[in-house]
């Protein structure tokens, strides 16, 4: 009998056509089912991360408003624009200032002596040691480099903030210098060990060198500070850029001889505009809700998240924030947003702004509007500031003890200063060390002092005009103890707060002496009880409880009780706290989506199942066809077979008739 190659050879009906639409007609309900739950799922994931993508938006405007120092922004303006100004809103301050630029920083440049070329003329060999502020570099000079450019080479490639160049005068060749910082810190020196043997002529290497004794170059241009003063107070600094003169205030000279009047103001608008960006989000989330979950009554069809317990539970959730009195303003003046200007539309759920209630509210009662929106500290003691909170703060009212206050450190003279007093080029220097961490010398004014307040004034301008001290933000204060020796006081506090004096001329003169000055204190104390460390004046709550990581400023030299903080949380920290905690990864959004990822990887296994079993259906239909196929092929081979028989006989059959 012959084989079946091919499913429907045999019977023309059970052929691959017929299997393939029996398979499809049995996957078909499952699949739409598998399909249509994918559908909805996706649809969902896709609504829920719209509806996370609007809550999110919303913790940027809140957390602007939930720091204090941006309710409290300012603004500066100069009458002069020589004088620019910028201004730090969380340190600045309302006020006017006079501005006076007395004279521009300058960077100092020196000049070599007239050379006849560049490239061919030997300069000496030996070493220069050249240092422009706290920079410095020996370089080697010999035959490979001992000429006016190669000695140019060799300083650039040094980096030492001196760049030098070869200028063609026209009749000869000069070496210039220029340090690349202004300001007289940054003066350059240049020393030699010269060859010759001789270290300061005008001869080889010598010819460069340039200290407070010789001075073989020319200085151009000399390094200059830049003066100013502010409402009549002087004060220099190594650059035109005069930063934190006044807390929060920067000015930046462009020009001598020119006169401003600085004005620093609140900025009411630009925190009433923080505000209104978080009006705006707000309203813009009630919109994406409505879209997501509204109910068209005409229509009469839901949005796609219509009743869902996720929209309702931020929405309950965000109303319990934005709508109640906020804990511990409850005796405020202003304890709501409505008693600011803000107010919900019940019918839209979304906010309206009042911008000028807010303003008004915002000038009268800055502290209690700050209140609202940002967390505070109140102090019952004028003692104790409040600087911060920490992430395990919580609100509550906590007692403040104290049991030693931050002191200064200093040093104290060995005996009386005299009136009278002359200084001369024998004892004007003196040498300190402040904070343990800049040295620096002063040089007084060689003159007779007739009193000791004179010369006590003396020394204060040589502090508070002293570059070292003013890059490094210190300063010291100088006074005269009760038996009237002199003290300097670093005006710093804490366990690192010192004056020491290294040095001094003659300084019997002053009735001082080379002597290590005593430590200062950090403040100790607790908070509710619970344990702090002290930091010079800021005190900082390390033990477990309620007052964990805020930070308070102790002012003053008393200690014992200093009353008690009220930390107020405010809506625009609790709300933030609300939304990091619905967008989170616990958060609700986060719980609903991972739900739906879930039946999404079920519906996967649900498909891998489906197209097992189809491809076993298939398996069962094609070797169920192939057996009938077969069968119907051999009863149709039978029934030829037979056919061919009978035609056989038939012919036989008529010639026996």
């Amino acid at each position: 009998m012959a084989s079946i190659s091919s499913l429907g050879i045999g019977s023309g009906v059970l052929n691959a056509d017929l299997v393939d639409q029996l398979v499809n007609a049995e996957r078909a309900p499952t699949e739409n089912r598998l399909d249509s739950r994918t559908q909805q799922a996706q649809t969902l994931i896709s609504a829920y991360g719209t509806l996370k993508s609007a809550v999110t938006e919303l913790r940027l405007p809140l957390r602007q408003l939930s720091a204090a120092d941006n309710l409290k922004a300012f603004s500066a303006s100069s009458s002069n624009e020589d004088v620019e100004v910028t201004v730090d809103s969380t340190k600045a301050s309302r006020g006017t200032y006079t501005v006076n630029v007395l004279g521009l920083a300058q960077s100092q440049s020196l000049a070599s002596t007239t050379f006849a070329d560049r490239d061919a003329t030997s300069v000496g060999t030996g070493t220069l040691t050249i240092s422009a502020g706290d920079e410095s570099a020996t370089l080697t000079i010999d035959g490979t480099n001992n000429t006016l450019q190669g000695l140019a080479n060799e300083i650039n490639e040094a980096g030492i903030g001196v760049s030098a160049g070869v200028v063609d005068t026209g009749s000869g060749y000069r070496l210039v210098l220029s340090s690349e910082e202004t300001g007289e810190a940054n003066s350059i020196s240049i020393s030699a060990t010269d060859d010759d043997g001789v270290n300061d002529d005008a001869s080889g290497l010598s010819q460069f060198v340039f200290d407070a004794t010789t001075q073989n170059m020319q200085e151009t241009v000399a390094a200059k500070d830049a003066s100013v003063e502010i409402n009549g107070i002087a004060i220099t600094r190594s650059t035109n850029t005069f930063d934190n003169v006044i807390d929060g205030l920067s000015f930046e000279a462009k020009a001598e001889g020119v006169t401003s009047t600085v004005k620093v103001e609140q900025d009411f608008g630009a925190v009433t505009d923080r505000v209104a960006a978080f009006v705006d989000k707000f309203n813009a989330l009630q919109a994406t809700i409505k879209g997501l979950a509204g109910y068209d009554a005409e229509s009469g069809v839901g949005g796609l998240l219509s009743g869902d317990s996720a929209i309702r539970s931020i929405q309950s959730q965000l109303r319990n924030v934005l709508t109640r009195v906020v804990p511990g303003l409850e005796n405020a003046g202003i304890r709501t947003l409505a008693d600011v200007g803000i107010t919900t539309d019940y019918e839209t759920g979304g906010l309206t702004l009042d911008r000028s209630k807010f303003e008004e509210q915002l000038k009268s009662n800055p502290d209690d509007v700050t209140a609202l929106f940002a967390e505070q500290g109140r102090a019952t003691n004028s003692n104790v500031e409040f600087l911060s909170s920490g992430s395990d703060t919580t609100r509550g009212q906590y007692s403040v003890n104290i049991t030693q206050a931050a002191t200064q450190g200093g040093v104290a003279g060995d005996s009386a200063l005299a009136d009278g007093v002359v200084i001369d080029s024998t004892n004007d220097e003196i040498e300190f060390t402040v904070d343990g961490s800049t040295n620096f010398t002063i040089q007084l004014t060689q003159q007779t002092y007739a009193t000791a307040e004179d010369l006590v004034a003396e020394i204060q301008s040589q502090f508070d005009n002293n570059t070292a001290l003013n890059a490094a933000d210190q300063s010291v204060k100088v006074g005269l103890d009760g038996s009237g020796a002199l003290t300097f006081t670093s005006t710093s506090y804490g366990s690192s707060s010192n004056v020491s004096i290294m040095s001094a001329e003659n300084g019997a003169t002053f009735g001082i002496s080379a002597k290590t000055g005593t430590l200062g204190n950090d403040v100790a104390g607790t908070v509710n009880g619970q344990a702090a460390t002290g930091d010079g004046q800021v005190l900082t709550v390390t033990g477990t409880g309620g007052a964990k990581g805020m930070q308070l400023r102790i002012a003053g030299n008393t200690d014992g009780a200093l009353g008690q903080i009220n930390f107020v949380e405010g809506i625009g920290e609790q709300a933030v706290n609300l939304v990091t905690d619905i967008v989170g990864v616990d958060g609700l959004l986060e719980s609903k989506t991972d739900s739906l990822t879930r039946d999404l990887e079920r519906i996967q296994e649900e498909r891998v199942r489906l197209d097992e079993r189809i491809a076993s259906y298939r398996e069962r239909l094609v070797s169920q066809f192939t057996a009938a196929d077969s069968l119907i092929s051999q009863l149709n081979s039978t029934g030829n077979y037979l056919t061919q028989q009978l035609a056989a006989l038939a012919p036989q059959n008529n010639r026996d008739n």
